[in-house]
């Protein structure tokens, strides 16, 4: 595989990693969803009580920049997994998510701008 490498090849890299163990009885799309949401928690303790200055200080040490990037494979790894599983296309999904939201938040009125919760201006 190229460095990095594209969605299909990382899918078919986990997909053959849990073949190897027979884990694909334990994927289910519940499961994997429970278990993204747990990887979302632990990549979120590492900026838990951290200012925003520290946590850029933070990015200059190689042991948090390790940990980060472990939690974040952590998270892609269970999202691109529970993807294969349900036979949703990733990249298609992506693309249909950023054209309903470049629709729905045209640069134009918010650029610089948060919407708020009902999505307003």
């Amino acid at each position: 595989m190229n460095e990095g490498g594209d969605l299909e090849e990382l899918m078919a890299l986990i997909r053959s990693f849990v073949r190897e163990r027979d884990w694909e009885q334990f994927h289910k799309p519940s499961a994997l969803a429970v278990s993204a949401a747990i990887e979302v928690g632990e990549l979120l303790e590492l900026f838990q009580w951290q200012s925003d200055k520290n946590i850029q200080e933070l990015l200059n040490n190689e042991n948090y920049r390790e940990s980060l990037s472990h939690e974040i494979a952590d998270v892609l790894i269970y999202i691109l997994r529970l993807a294969d599983v349900t036979g949703i296309d990733p990249a298609q999904a992506i693309i249909e998510k950023m054209q309903l939201n470049e629709e729905k938040y045209p640069a134009e009125g918010w650029s610089g701008r948060i919407p708020d919760k009902t999505g307003e201006r």
